[in-house]
């Protein structure tokens, strides 16, 4: 399914990539047809200001009046031989003008970047004195100009929603699929745990399998909790205001007793010890029974796994810092992939889940804080007060 989602993304992006070429073409081509169409009215406007100037008949002074009139987009400007404005200008804001005595160069030079060669003319024939004529672009061009580029952020936009929609859908059928098989896993459980209790009873009654039936409710009580945290997932648990110190100190306590006497743990509350936060007590143990495990299994039985806790703002900060073997950089992020594992055992899924657990039940933070080959790695929880 990833492979084919790959190859769509891929076509989407390529169609996109072609209708954004092929209007970038055609649009570009259409803004020099406006332009030199453009560059034949100014052309006729400034014949038809010469033919008013010279003609007596009535019919010509007539027809190019009506040239002179019909040009209502076009910007132009009038200027000497020396390029000096002499006045006369078309379409342009009179208020401007009014406001900024310098507003009519600045038109100009913007007019000269667009017009290089301007059209000359000596309205007189008598007269040897050449009239210039620069003009602009019309509110047509500019905006054939601007439209591929719309079009363009329009075709990024839908590529991006497109993107985005298969994303979210194929995460949110992995996720359902994560918490079905949690799901399942906490029903099929339930019957054997259910039937150990049963027998559990029956042992307790004999006197000489108190002992035995003691250590054996330990190991229920464990598998409950197990079932209780898979039961847990897929759903939202309900928190609560709990101390997150005495929940770190249960769980290293736990793993102290099952890890080599090799290993140093040590746990640094500074002022956290009175501080709560709404946590779902049975998973934020999972989340660091995972971390633990994951530190005992990069220090091979020797080393020290140390936790440090502060305050920063209105947010809790666990640090979890073990003396094991490190991460590269570039397993940073994918060390929370689904079935992404180093190790020679196991799926790969415990701090899959614990970042989700954080995160999705506990609006928190986990990642790598930081890590260096054969000295180490820290992780870190965010939570917030």
């Amino acid at each position: 399914m990833l492979k084919s989602w790959f190859n769509f993304t891929n076509a989407i992006l390529l169609m996109a990539i072609l209708i954004v070429s092929g209007t970038i073409v055609y649009s570009q081509y259409i803004a020099q047809q406006i332009a030199n169409k453009e560059r034949a009215a100014v052309e006729s406007w400034v014949e038809a200001e010469r033919t008013i100037l010279n003609s007596t008949d009535s019919v010509s002074i007539n027809l190019a009046s009506k040239i002179i009139t019909e040009n209502k987009s076009i910007p132009i400007i009038e200027t000497n031989e020396q390029d000096q404005p002499t006045g006369n200008y078309v379409n342009i804001d009179e208020s401007k003008i009014t406001a900024d005595s310098n507003y009519l160069g600045q038109r100009l030079q913007e007019f000269k970047l667009y017009s290089k060669t301007p059209i000359e003319v000596k309205l007189k024939a008598s007269d040897s004195t050449t009239i210039r004529y620069y003009y602009g672009q019309s509110k047509l061009l500019r905006e054939a100009k601007w439209y591929p580029i719309v079009q363009l952020m329009l075709v990024i936009m839908f590529v991006l929603i497109v993107i985005y929609s298969l994303r979210t859908r194929y995460k949110s059928g992995q996720n359902q699929l994560w918490a079905s098989m949690a799901k399942e896993t906490a029903h099929q459980l339930g019957t054997p745990v259910s039937s150990l209790e049963g027998w559990l009873e029956i042992l307790k009654e004999k006197a000489d399998s108190k002992e035995i039936a003691h250590e054996i409710a330990k190991d229920v009580n464990r598998l409950q909790l197990i079932t209780d945290r898979f039961g847990k997932i897929g759903s939202t648990p309900k928190t609560e205001l709990s101390n997150p110190y005495d929940r770190i100190k249960t769980a290293m306590d736990y793993m102290k007793k099952r890890s080599s006497e090799q290993v140093v743990f040590s746990l640094d509350p500074t002022n956290t010890i009175e501080l709560n936060c709404l946590l779902s007590p049975t998973l934020f143990d999972w989340v660091l029974e995972n971390l633990l495990k994951n530190a005992l299994d990069a220090m091979d039985g020797k080393g020290s796994i140390q936790i440090t806790m502060s305050q920063e703002n209105n947010q809790l900060n666990i640090l979890v810092k073990d003396s094991g073997k490190g991460i590269p950089n570039s397993q940073w992020r994918k060390v929370f992939q689904p079935g992404f594992t180093t190790k020679k055992r196991g799926w790969g899924i415990g701090l899959s889940l614990s970042k989700r657990i954080i995160e999705q039940y506990h609006n928190g933070q986990l990642f790598v804080q930081s890590s260096e080959l054969g000295k180490g790695t820290v992780f870190c929880i965010q939570l917030p007060l």
